[in-house]
């Protein structure tokens, strides 16, 4: 069951994705050390240390990223350091994730290790919220505006 579950249609992105052939492999072997931009689905089984930008990333038990990750979709089995910014996450028994994590839909298994911030992603952008700090947000979600909006 997903924690964060906007629509089904994610769901049924993600399954579409994850039958498309891995584009790009990064062996347990490799340590790649800066920036990784992709297309299409990629796994890593090695170390990146930088920053992530892509589509459709399944990170292994061996797997490691030390940094930033910015994707449409994570399957994740390692590790984790730095945010995460994905539309779809599922952190699976092995996985472990040191962060701020926002998703649209997150699903964690039993075993799975989240340490830091985790937040609700609205693919609609929301006005921002209007009225004293610390008052209800619609949803019961907080917007990136709402502090902003909060000093006016």
């Amino acid at each position: 069951m997903a924690i964060f579950s906007k629509k089904d249609t994610l769901q049924d992105e993600a399954e579409l994705v994850s039958k498309e052939a891995i584009s790009c492999i990064i062996s347990k072997e490799m340590h790649i050390i800066g920036e990784i931009d992709f297309k299409g689905k990629a796994r890593i089984d090695g170390t990146v240390d930088g920053n992530i930008k892509g589509e459709y990333l399944v990170l292994s038990e061996t797997g490691r990223v030390n940094g930033n990750v910015e994707l449409g979709a994570l399957i994740c089995h390692g590790a984790i350091k730095g945010d995460i910014d994905a539309r779809l996450v599922t952190a699976h028994s092995t996985a472990s994730i040191k962060g701020k994590l926002t998703s649209a839909n997150l699903t964690v298994e039993p075993g799975a290790s989240l340490e830091g911030e985790i937040h609700s992603a609205n693919s609609n952008k929301t006005a921002p919220v209007k009225g004293k700090p610390g008052g209800p947000v619609k949803g019961g979600q907080a917007n990136e505006n709402q502090e902003t909006s909060n000093r006016e």
